[in-house]
């Protein structure tokens, strides 16, 4: 059954909260335990792909225990969690105009309860949560998408995405999904611009400020 409600599919990292250096530090910490001297420089782009891809672009092929050693790394940040300025705003608006609002994350379940705290949105503004649990494939594979289009029972036309890097633009271009970006995961306006980004704002607040004027105008009320 299609929903008559449209929905907008929020990306977390780099685009609500400002975590992507966090999992850049994290992933070059985890390397080099692994004795693997990786540049930062490398390993921040790939941010916002799934570990398997990711190490699979550094390394040539995925390598067992090197997930956990990220997440190691990256739980001492976890108390440093911070959103953007206006990102529950901006997810309390969209809902307030009648679409759905849709976390769609590459996190595990279990660290789904910090990211909410970080975030700060209210309950009933989020309308449904898909996680890296959930998901075959990391992006950019479309998985994350495919799946809360399926939950949601929504058609490309009725939905798109708000994201930061190249990944989420390829992952919701392989199910024919528009991706409004913001630049605070650490991507130029051009290189966002070049992978299809159908709109590149500074970050959410400017989003925000400028929504009847966005791209998602055309979901909202």
């Amino acid at each position: 059954m299609t929903s008559t409600r449209p929905a907008v599919l929020f990306d977390v990292d780099g685009t609500l909260l400002d975590t992507n250096y966090f999992h850049t530090v994290s992933w070059w910490q985890a390397l080099r335990e692994a004795g693997e001297d990786i540049a930062m420089a490398r390993i921040h782009p790939l941010i916002g792909m799934g570990s398997d891809q990711l190490l699979t672009d550094l390394l040539g092929e995925e390598r067992e225990g090197y997930s956990d050693l990220h997440a190691k790394y990256y739980k001492a940040f976890k108390n440093d969690l911070h959103a953007f300025p206006k990102a529950p705003d901006l997810l309390a608006e969209v809902a307030g105009r009648g679409a759905q609002v849709v976390l769609a994350t590459s996190s595990k379940e279990e660290d789904l309860d910090k990211l909410l705290e970080a975030l700060g949105a209210e309950e009933d503004v989020i309308a449904e949560i898909v996680h890296g649990d959930m998901v075959g494939s990391s992006k950019p594979a479309p998985d994350i998408f495919a799946v809360a289009l399926e939950h949601l029972g929504l058609e490309p036309e009725q939905t798109m995405v708000v994201g930061d890097t190249r990944w989420d633009i390829e992952a919701a271009a392989t199910i024919g999904l528009d991706v409004v970006t913001v630049l605070t995961g650490g991507w130029t306006r051009k290189d966002l611009t070049d992978a299809g980004a159908v709109a590149v704002y500074e970050d959410v607040a400017e989003l925000l400020a400028n929504l009847d004027d966005s791209p998602l105008a055309r979901l909202l009320k």
